[in-house]
């Protein structure tokens, strides 16, 4: 089950890579070919996702290695520490659609760019925005921080194709109604592009380091897992239960109380059961470690009652 679901994530990854590099090359030639800044921003935003992508697919992989002694908990931060780099990329390279568009405003604008530019701009905002549905609903079905990050990086394309219609159609006006300064839209457009780059890369490196530093599942997020160990017998109580997230899995924490007057044998195969119970039906539980406790009412209902030497219950239900 969890190799099918990596291979699912990993076949999403493949989707951005190739996507993003034909349209990377479309917007790039052009992009060159028209003369326009907002264009060739926008097909550099494409390339940087193509790294990013491909970051995923190493954390991906990463993440299906086995836990081994240095790492008994598994490799699943590694798909965390891939969506940092992607983060990074993304502020780099907004960074330098910044100073690249601020040079061609200070230099000055002289003519709009070509028709054609409006054509390429169009059939990216299609492709971003399918690329975006796929990869999202995939990230949100398969639980994958990646994942969902990468799908943003495609939403964020979509505005920055939109910002460069913006600017493009606009020096396009400039040109037909022989108004020079609209020429400037264009560059300004990819001013604009890089804007929505970095914030992008700001809000994803946040929320990428956030999750890496042991990010433990809300009440909300944890009640269908207490259900689930309630549901197991001879589990009388959940005393505490903790969610991790290591990439796109978690790992789970239980203390549960059962009945104090049963062997030290039964009460271990109570929390084997409860282990496989959860790995069974929650796919995205990658491992469950469990902790035992004797049930206790406490005061004023702990019963003062002795046993006898040979009273000794089995399960409580």
């Amino acid at each position: 089950m969890r190799n099918e679901r990596s291979a699912k994530a990993e076949a999403g990854a493949w989707v951005g890579i190739i996507g993003n590099l034909l349209l990377a090359v479309m917007k790039g030639i052009v992009g060159w070919y028209s003369g326009s800044k907002a264009l060739l921003a926008d097909a550099f935003h494409s390339a940087s996702d193509i790294a990013g992508s491909l970051a995923v697919l190493v954390g991906i992989r990463a993440a299906r290695i086995p836990p081994d002694k240095d790492h008994p908990y598994g490799h699943g931060k590694a798909e965390s520490i891939a969506a940092i780099v992607v983060s990074i990329l993304l502020v780099f390279v907004g960074f330098e659609i910044a100073r690249s568009s601020i040079l061609a405003i200070f230099s000055g604008v002289h003519e709009a760019p070509k028709g054609y530019a409006v054509l390429a701009i169009i059939i990216s905002i299609i492709v971003k925005e399918a690329m975006f549905q796929y990869k999202y609903r995939l990230g949100r079905k398969l639980g994958s921080q990646a994942l969902i990050a990468n799908a943003w990086e495609h939403r964020s394309d979509v505005y920055s194709s939109l910002a460069a219609l913006v600017g493009v159609g606009g020096a396009l006006v400039g040109e037909w109604q022989h108004v020079p300064w609209l020429y400037y839209l264009d560059p300004l457009a990819g001013l604009a592009v890089a804007v929505l780059v970095l914030r992008m890369g700001y809000r994803l490196v946040v929320e990428a380091i956030h999750n890496t530093m042991d990010h433990v599942l809300h009440d909300e997020d944890s009640k269908e897992l207490i259900d689930a160990v309630l549901s197991v017998n001879g589990v009388i109580e959940v005393d505490e239960l903790r969610a991790r997230e290591h990439g796109h899995y978690v790992i789970v924490d239980v203390k549960l109380s059962v009945n104090p007057r049963i062997s030290v044998l039964e009460g271990h195969r109570i929390g084997k059961r409860v282990k496989q119970h959860l790995m069974n039906q929650f796919t995205h539980v990658s491992d469950v470690f469990i902790h035992v406790n004797p049930f206790d009412p406490g005061f004023p209902y702990k019963s003062n009652h002795h046993m006898l030497d040979d009273d000794h219950p089995t399960l409580l239900q």
